[in-house]
């Protein structure tokens, strides 16, 4: 009876366990989730889900020791439950498990990534040892994640233009990627990216920097060489014959529904190293505000530490690698950089910001929305859609093929089997539907294919310069000026953060935070510490 009751328990869930990464699903921003922040509650899900599945299963096992029925555990019921389905789904979930511990997730990202593709055993045989019927408790959540999983999928096997990559010399890099003018996104949003001639297999998100009102048809995302896949791309678009061409697939991008950033009459933003990414584009997109809007625009003051002195150098991103013309002067911006490890300023390693321009294809394709402008309505249509095609279809099925064996001989169609037809058709129903979708919304982008092939490739004089390490400046770069007026440069000491907070004078200020765990923390505790009640405390982080 306890096996049971905590096989019932583990259905429970099941029944979420899918719904946070989901990434493209309206379920998360109905609840106020971004597809980076609902991963937690997936992993907190898995970690229950598969505790009491396993402590389900050694029930059964211990039970069927003692009564000496462990020949139970080869029972394939026809009709009832089927004890080995269960006990390779069991399998499939614990190999999941013990692959997601972080040490192994993170030291042997591509073992986690690939056995975590036995969610499709574990969820079919889940369905063969209970039945269709008792599994649709899961069905809801699981059926829009095959559906988000599909569309993704089709996403993913198009080429994406990448204009062009701008080599940092803090080892980072810049994509600049060609966009559908009609796809729009909000501050901190993400996008996941793949270089197929690096690993074919690993997909890392990485926050958008550029904005879509500043930037209407350009894309950017930065990413610095920390790991063993950022170090081989920044390698090979820094090596010392520059490639023409870089193959690159996206998923996205994915962010908030809305953001509250204009709400403040101060927006404090604390960086660490890599951390500065999202801030860019809220800046950007308040730049953007401040020239369009007669409201008032939030002051902004940026804290950022960074480890080296050549690590100023992403301070560059915060405007677009042309330079805009848009007027910087209405946006107030205060800039405090911290060079922690460095007393004075590299003056003898100064290195140039170098700018590759890619050579484009006819087939490569813009960044944009799988499913349009409309997505929304897309989605709609195919989850309605799908499911009465389903309904349908196994209408068919059943009046056509099970029941004729039901009622027509001496055999009685077995439950499992049952439930792997449905589940199929579940699959087809989707993939009908979420194709012809695809394809109508791909034929709407043609124009911009069009423009695509008839764009040639830009041969710009020089590189864009640095504000803060390179002597010397282009003109385009003039509008940089105001921002590095209001830029002051701290060597050898790190940001006091507490009493920065407590000496802002405003009235409602929102604090965003993005950078190492330790610092979220302690910006936390001032904000929660009640000396000051203006402080309205934000993390941004994006590592689980």
């Amino acid at each position: 009876m306890s096996g049971l009751t905590l096989g019932l328990v583990g259905n429970i869930c099941l029944a979420f366990l899918f719904f946070p990464v989901t990434r493209g699903s309206s379920v998360l921003q109905l609840v106020g989730l971004t597809s980076e922040a609902s991963i937690k509650y997936h992993i907190w899900l898995g970690h229950i889900a598969m505790t009491i599945f396993t402590a389900h299963g050694l029930c059964y096992i211990i039970f069927w020791a003692k009564t000496d029925q462990i020949s139970q555990m080869l029972g394939w019921d026809k009709i009832a439950v089927s004890n080995v389905a269960g006990e390779i789904g069991l399998l499939a979930g614990l190999a999941m498990w013990i692959t997601s511990i972080p040490r192994i997730r993170r030291k042997i990202f591509e073992l986690f990534f690939n056995t975590h593709h036995l969610y499709i055993l574990f969820v079919v045989f889940f369905v063969l040892h209970v039945g269709f019927s008792y599994s649709c408790i899961m069905l809801p959540g699981f059926y829009l994640f095959l559906i988000d999983r599909y569309l993704r999928f089709l996403q993913s096997q198009q080429r994406i233009r990448l204009v062009s990559a701008r080599i940092l010399p803090c080892d980072t890099v810049e994509l600049n990627f060609f966009k559908s003018p009609g796809l729009s996104y909000n501050p901190t949003s993400i996008l996941f990216v793949n270089v197929p001639v690096i690993s074919k297999s690993q997909w890392h998100p990485f926050t958008i920097t550029s904005s879509s009102n500043v930037d209407p048809d350009k894309l950017s995302v930065v990413i610095k060489s920390e790991g063993s896949w950022s170090r081989k791309l920044f390698q090979k678009l820094s090596s010392p014959s520059p490639l023409d061409r870089l193959e690159v697939s996206i998923e996205g991008p994915y962010g908030p529904a809305s953001t509250h950033f204009t709400g403040h009459d101060m927006l404090v933003m604390i960086s660490g190293g890599s951390g500065i990414t999202p801030f860019i584009s809220i800046i950007r997109e308040l730049l953007s505000l401040a020239n369009n809007s007669t409201g008032k625009t939030p002051r902004i003051l940026l804290i950022s530490a960074f480890k080296k002195s050549q690590d100023l150098a992403m301070l560059d991103l915060i405007l677009p690698v042309l330079g805009t013309t848009l007027d910087i002067s209405p946006l107030e911006v205060q800039i405090e950089a911290y060079v922690t490890r460095e007393k004075k300023s590299a003056e003898n390693n100064r290195q140039l910001v170098q700018t590759l321009w890619f050579k484009p294809k006819a087939e490569d394709s813009p960044v944009s929305a799988i499913l349009g402008p409309k997505s929304w309505l897309w989605l709609a249509a195919i989850i309605s859609s799908s499911f009465i095609i389903f309904l349908v279809l196994i209408g068919f099925l059943t009046r056509y093929y099970i029941y004729p064996i039901d009622h027509n001989s001496n055999t009685i169609y077995a439950t499992s089997w049952r439930g792997g037809l449905n589940m199929l058709l579940i699959c087809v129903s989707i993939v009908i539907t979420a194709t012809a979708a695809f394809l109508w919304n791909k034929k709407q982008h043609s124009k911009e294919m069009t423009r695509i092939q008839n764009t040639e490739k830009p041969t710009p004089i020089a590189s864009p310069a640095s504000w803060f390490y390179n002597a010397e400046r282009e003109l385009e770069s003039l509008p940089h000026q105001s921002f590095v007026q209001a830029t002051r440069v701290h060597y050898g000491e790190r940001p006091n953060l507490k009493k920065i907070l407590m000496e802002i004078e405003a009235t409602n200020v929102g604090v965003l935070v993005s950078g190492p765990k330790k610092m979220r923390q302690e910006v936390g505790e001032i904000c929660a510490s009640g000396f000051a009640n203006n402080l309205h405390f934000e993390s941004i982080a994006f590592s689980w």
